[in-house]
């Protein structure tokens, strides 16, 4: 049987600009190659974890424009289940603007469009598919009285949240207490304490903050250094695999999507992280989100 997921959160439509270097403040570089792909944290978390071999469902608002049934038809292609997509009238989908440099780092910007249309309505639509899934995911580029929704209803119907706190914007982080697995990276872990997480000590003591704050399961991502994860029972530094990064755009959301599905089909803690650090690391290989997201036969076979 496999587990059952859904996925409550955005999709944008990705414009690309891949170029030697970013470039400076001011300054114009000429010799980018453009590509136009399907992005949106919520939409990749979807896509990887349906490549990584759960049953997903996925909860987003597209706009009405010519992108919107493209970009459904690219869920079906991955056997998404979309009865809970809804086009919202007037409105743009979700767009982000992405210039990469030669090593894979990335500039970003967002206009969230129609995942602001992502209403509370809407989520209780679909709570039958909340009350199915063995776990839901969420981020941050809905409304935040959404996602606080989504965080009572999962926590009325006794049902796990994997909660990745991005992009780092203010949020009742009281509410995290209804999380049961927090991930952020190293941006996001200093914009929610304060704190610095350089060395291992400093990631530690960290993590032991984020635990006060979100007592069940938190998991610091380090990019290339791997990342740290603190429950009640245990804590472990994780290293990465090490492969040759094109584009990192989609690498926290392909972590996020891997994990859950690990953990819901029952794998150890090491091993549902080490599954999802091997797609993530095969994502960044490739250009563009989605497209670069792999199949779950990759990721077995990167984890031998």
């Amino acid at each position: 049987m496999k587990s059952k997921i859904t996925v409550i959160g955005s999709s944008n439509v990705d414009f690309i600009m891949k170029m030697p270097r970013l470039p400076k403040l001011g300054e114009t570089i000429t010799d980018g190659v453009f590509t136009q792909t399907f992005g949106g944290k919520g939409a990749n978390q979807a896509v990887a974890a349906a490549r990584a071999g759960a049953e997903v469902t996925f909860v987003t608002c597209l706009g009405d424009d010519d992108f919107a049934d493209k970009i459904i038809s690219n869920f079906n292609k991955d056997g998404i289940n979309t009865q809970f997509i809804e086009k919202a009238s007037g409105v743009s989908t979700g767009t982000a603007l992405i210039m990469i440099g030669e090593s894979g780092d990335n500039y970003l910007s967002l206009a969230p469009g129609s995942n602001f249309n992502l209403s509370v309505t809407q989520i209780d639509k679909a709570t039958q598919a909340i009350k199915d899934a063995d776990m839901i995911i969420i981020q941050l580029e809905i409304t935040d009285r959404s996602n606080l929704h989504v965080l009572d209803l999962a926590h009325k119907l006794g049902k796990k949240v994997l909660m990745n706190y991005a992009p780092p914007l203010p949020f009742e982080l009281s509410a995290l207490g209804k999380v049961a697995v927090l991930v952020v990276n190293e941006t996001e872990a200093e914009f929610i304490t304060g704190l610095k997480v350089q060395t291992e000590e400093e990631i530690a003591i960290t993590a032991e903050k984020l635990f006060a704050i979100c007592p069940q399961t938190v998991i610091v991502t380090l990019g290339s250094r791997g990342c740290y994860l603190k429950n009640s029972t245990e804590q472990f530094f994780s290293k990465s695999f090490k492969v040759n990064a094109v584009d990192t755009t989609a690498a926290g959301d392909t972590f996020c999507g891997a994990l859950a599905v690990g953990i819901t089909e029952g794998k150890m803690l090491k091993d549902a992280v080490k599954f999802a650090q091997a797609a993530a690391a095969l994502a960044v290989t490739k250009i563009g989100a989605q497209p670069s997201i792999p199949m779950r036969s990759e990721v077995e076979k990167m984890c031998i």
